[in-house]
């Protein structure tokens, strides 16, 4: 039996996992255990909990694998900075100290971190693998496919900034690629600071953003910030941007090509952002396409895997899968650093110890990306019991019916069940979940339960076999990993005079007879639910379902603004307290809000964590 375990770290989302024998047993981003959104720090708790799942010892393990080559990422920079020289002077002197402290021997740093999880005896063997053969083997060895072509797009690894690859049973096959400074991850994360939002974690806000703006500027990017070749091929005009040599993303030349300096955070949304985003998300979703059919004529192959953080655009992704020439898509959960973990750990058992892959039929080996901590109702109960919170212990026979009828009634409920999900969605372990049909949900949960702006949309859940009676959608999205339109018999026609709002003044129209969950240009960010990787949750919908007719909920995230999704009874319980749900579901342990005991007024709370 050989264990394997695999680490991401030191830039952001740090993680770690476990492989036995080719099997995905755990993996967990550091943000759970520490609170700190986005960590980057050595993935301490969260390599505790992996080896704790999967009953071994650190001196148990055979390989420990690493998700990227720090010293050809030290190239690259030097590289860089001498190219562009002397602009880069600040950058160079702020990052020089630390990667001559600590990043140039982190294969040093890397063995007093495990230290800290044995009892000194000789540690396991580590190995590097690049960052993007990391992402491509996170994106190829889950997934159901014998073989498949691999597109990876991200900000930057060592050198890559994209890279195409053929996977075959146990063999990743490197293909071509496109490298630093041209990036377009980078590109759409410069547009992601221009307009306000936090860099490597506002990208999904601009997203979301995009649909209540008119892609006027998409010719002007296309002209003067980005080559695209008919191929898909890029390359980016550097005099408008910062990021290879500077601190910020974008400088003085991109405020005049637009007009206005960069949008300060918390400021008020104008049409100009809302009308950039939807241009940058236009031309994304170009890029995208073309790439997609070069990489389909190239390869011949029928199946596509994605990962990269350009892979959780997942209006890109529906577009890619309607439009596009591939009959199948599969995005790794954890597209981002978070699934390197995952990624480098999978490269070692198949690559390096050159060990096959065994296929699941049609699922892949992600386990439905449950791959966290879990609780049992005896833990869950002492817990309660020593805050003092009034519940009810429900039997399963009760709790989904009873629950339905709770959302029924539009309640919003945190619905905490089973192990933690792996990436940065919540599938309905940790969710905070409502009626889909009330017009008043999205408003209600973004004001007054994540306490965010009024723009961002929710995603429905919905049973993976009624997908295609709600949505223009016909196969399976577990991970909310596409976008697709709702289905136009259930959308509600905008009167003439709707048709004339702009921006923000869409927000509020009701577009279908699943408001909640319908974005205004029709679409929604769609997950199909699996009895078989989430049987309560699934039951949950048809016991909704059966009362209703309706098999669509909302599902967001267990969290407020700017926290990471909650981990444990403990973060559930104060995350409930802390905001306007009504009720909280434990495993069996369902809590009303209205019988908890009265807490001092505090809102000190939501400056603990740093906006996201």
């Amino acid at each position: 039996m050989t264990t394997i375990v695999g680490i991401s770290a030191y830039y952001h989302d740090s993680a770690a996992a476990v492989v036995r024998d080719g099997e995905i047993v755990a993996a967990a981003q550091e943000e759970r255990f520490t609170r700190k959104r986005h960590d980057p720090g050595f993935p301490h708790k969260a390599l505790a909990y992996c080896l704790q799942e999967a009953g071994a010892s650190l001196e148990s393990v055979d390989l420990v694998a690493f998700y990227d080559k720090p010293l050809i990422k030290f190239e690259r920079l030097l590289e860089t900075y001498l190219a562009y020289a002397p602009r880069g002077i600040r950058s160079f002197l702020a990052a020089m100290p630390v990667w001559l402290k600590e990043k140039l021997f982190l294969k040093k740093l890397i063995h007093d971190e495990l230290a800290e999880h044995a009892s000194g005896q000789a540690l396991p063997k580590l190995l590097f693998t690049e960052h993007h053969q990391s992402h491509a083997a996170s994106a190829f060895f889950p997934s159901p496919y014998e073989s498949a072509a691999i597109l990876c797009m991200d900000g930057v690894g060592e050198w890559a900034t994209t890279t195409v690859w053929k996977g075959e049973g146990s063999r990743l096959t490197p293909l071509w690629e496109i490298d630093f400074p041209h990036s377009i991850g980078l590109l759409y994360s410069a547009f992601t600071y221009y307009t306000g939002f936090k860099v490597n974690s506002g990208e999904y806000k601009l997203m979301g953003l995009a649909p209540y703006g008119e892609p006027k500027y998409a010719d002007l990017i296309l002209r003067e910030l980005i080559e695209v070749k008919p191929d898909g091929t890029f390359r980016m005009n550097m005099r408008y941007f910062e990021f290879a040599t500077g601190l910020t993303m974008t400088n003085d030349a991109f405020d005049r090509l637009f007009d206005a300096p960069p949008r300060k955070a918390e400021s008020k949304l104008t049409q100009l952002h809302m009308d950039l985003a939807a241009s940058i998300q236009q031309v994304t979703e170009e890029v995208v396409l073309r790439l997609g059919n070069t990489v389909h004529r190239e390869t011949g192959m029928k199946n596509l895997c994605m990962a990269g953080g350009v892979a959780l655009n997942c209006v890109a992704n529906g577009r890619l899968l309607r439009e596009g020439p591939f009959a199948s898509i599969w995005v790794q959960p954890a597209a981002g650093d978070a699934g390197g973990a995952v990624g480098t750990a999978l490269s070692a058992w198949h690559e390096y110890l050159d060990r096959p892959r065994t296929l699941n039929g049609a699922l892949d080996s992600m386990h439905g990306a449950y791959l966290g901590p879990q609780f049992s109702n005896a833990e869950i109960g002492r817990y309660l019991d020593s805050v003092g919170a009034k519940y009810q212990v429900v039997a399963d026979e009760q709790l989904f019916p009873q629950i339905a009828r709770v959302l029924a009634d539009e309640n919003v409920v945190g619905w905490f069940q089973g192990r933690m999900e792996f990436g940065p969605r919540a599938l309905g372990a940790r969710s905070i979940i409502g009626d889909a049909r009330s017009r008043s949900m999205q408003s209600v949960m973004n004001l007054k339960i994540k306490y965010r702006e009024s723009f961002r949309p929710f995603a429905p859940s919905v049973r993976a076999e009624r997908v295609a009676d709600y949505f223009e959608y016909a196969c399976e999205s577990p991970y909310m990993l596409m976008v697709a339109p709702v289905r136009t018999e259930l959308r509600t026609p905008m009167t003439p005079e709707q048709q004339t709002l702009f921006g923000i003044e869409k927000l509020n129209v009701v577009r279908s007879t699943l408001p909640s969950v319908t974005h205004v240009d029709y679409s929604a960010r769609i997950q199909t639910v699996h009895e078989e990787t989430n049987p309560r949750y699934h039951r949950l919908l048809g016991e909704f379902e059966a009362l209703t007719g309706c098999a669509v909920i909302v599902n967001t995230s267990f969290n407020v603004r700017g926290e990471p999704i909650v981990c444990t009874p403990e973060d559930a319980y104060r995350c409930f307290m802390r905001t306007e749900m009504d009720y909280l579901v434990l495993e069996n342990y369902v809590l009303a809000k209205s019988e908890q005991p009265a807490r001092a007024e505090d809102d000190s709370w939501k400056k603990e964590f740093e906006l996201d």
